[in-house]
């Protein structure tokens, strides 16, 4: 059996890892100065590995908006002695797989392999390469400009794309958290390779590099994996802090047009830094508004007692700086503005009373008994590592979530969402409404 074949067969067959009561999580720096989080479990001969750095879309200068989110995408496109479908094939040919993702903070890549020396070595040989000497081969970027242009034009005629740009733009203004809504199609055909190598040079450093791992090696291994990943990296400086969120005190409402036959409701503020002392108050409150599903205040409001929305929902997303609390919502146009006036209205009720006792206690059952679902598996697992060590939460913060949930209080809820949710601060984008939903406010 080939590699390939036996890695589908555990994939398949892949159970969660047991959870324990406590993650045995290792913590260290790179000689060039990768911040490094492992753990070890050898139930599975997997390897799974994050490389993620500070080179999210908030890093994105004006007038070069969309070379972050080109940079990491081009990385994987050729580098180091392999072009682009060099690279495809040696993950393919030892079974492993690479992906990723970009968001405001950081651009991250994931690798998961075979724990065994020879499919480990190729694999993690052909990441480094990727974080370390990409090509940026000036045919491939036209090509990859030029898809990504075509994808552009495609997702900015759908009524939710069209909206959350908008609301981004609402809550952030001139925020770097909003470059990624800035993305325009002819400061996309305008970047170079000059562009692509310089925000590589910039931002991929090891000072800038946060690497999880977690999986069948030994500490041993993992030291030794974590200097290749970041040895080839100049160690430059750490990143510049992201610049502080001021939140706008007036909100206003925006209608956009649109021939969909649904409106779509944005409503929301930045709320929540990753590390804050409300994260926990806003995480079980949130469950009570609107992030549990049909136990939710909007969800009873919006759907079960008036029809208005098949789904409803609200969320935090902590992020370094204050990232987006969010309400969101699809209606018939007729509806519109009574959709509209009971998501405010609700959210108005909730900042004012808080959750009752009976919603408090069933949201931290829920969500204490749900948890361990969290960690089930090693790739869940990584996630959190991952977020842990790119924004140096304290190595117990899983050990402890469950007794930080059932230590919320009512009254620890109610004054985080008036702090941190000001009614008079609230931004709305409407795409599709009717056009008197702009005076629904």
């Amino acid at each position: 059996m080939s590699a390939k074949q036996w890695f589908g067969v555990l994939l398949c067959g892949l159970l969660a890892l047991p959870v324990q009561a406590a993650l045995n999580i290792q913590r260290w720096q790179t000689s060039q100065g990768a911040r490094v989080v492992f753990v070890e479990n050898h139930d599975l001969p997997i390897l799974d590995i994050s490389a993620d750095f500070a080179a999210g879309t908030a890093y994105d200068r004006p007038g070069q908006y969309g070379v972050a989110s080109l940079t990491r995408h081009l990385m994987g496109l050729g580098a180091g002695a392999w072009s682009e479908r060099a690279i495809a094939e040696r993950l393919a040919d030892v079974g492993a797989s690479l992906g990723g993702s970009i968001d405001g903070d950081r651009a991250s890549f994931e690798l998961r392999t075979l724990s065994s020396v020879a499919e480990r070595e190729q694999a993690v040989a052909t990441l480094a390469a990727i974080l370390q000497r990409p090509h940026f081969p000036k045919p491939v970027i036209e090509r990859e400009k030029a898809r990504t242009i075509a994808g552009l034009k495609e997702a900015r005629t759908q009524p939710e794309v069209i909206g959350a740009e908008a609301f981004q733009i609402a809550i952030y203004g001139d925020h770097p958290y909003s470059a990624a809504s800035r993305v325009g199609e002819a400061g996309l055909a305008k970047l170079r390779q000059a562009d692509f190598i310089d925000f590589h040079r910039r931002h991929y450093r090891a000072k800038a590099l946060s690497i999880a791992l977690m999986g069948d090696v030994s500490r041993a291994q993992a030291e030794a994996i974590a200097e290749q990943l970041a040895d080839g990296l100049p160690a430059g400086e750490a990143p510049a802090a992201i610049a502080r969120v001021t939140v706008n005190p007036v909100g206003k409402t925006q209608v956009l047009p649109h021939y969909a036959t649904q409106s779509h409701l944005f409503m929301g503020l930045p709320g929540l830094k990753r590390e804050d002392a409300d994260y926990f108050p806003l995480l079980v409150g949130n469950y009570v508004l609107g992030g549990g599903g049909f136990d939710s205040r909007l969800m009873k409001e919006i759907r079960q007692q008036r029809g208005l929305a098949y789904s409803v929902y609200s969320y935090f997303s902590p992020m370094a700086e204050l990232g987006p609390f969010q309400i969101g919502l699809q209606t018939k146009r007729e509806s519109t503005d009574e959709a509209v006036r009971v998501a405010r209205e609700t959210l108005r009720r909730y900042v004012d009373e808080g959750p009752s006792d009976e919603e408090l206690t069933q949201a931290k059952n829920n969500m204490i008994g749900g948890f361990p679902l969290r960690l089930d598996s090693n790739k869940k697992i990584l996630g959190y590592l991952s977020v842990i060590g790119f924004y140096r939460l304290p190595s117990d913060w899983l050990d402890s979530y469950m007794a930080k949930i059932a230590a919320v209080t009512r009254d620890d809820i109610v004054q985080a969402f008036r702090q941190r949710v000001p009614l008079s601060a609230v931004q709305t984008v409407i795409v599709g409404g009717q056009p008197n939903a702009a005076a629904a406010k």
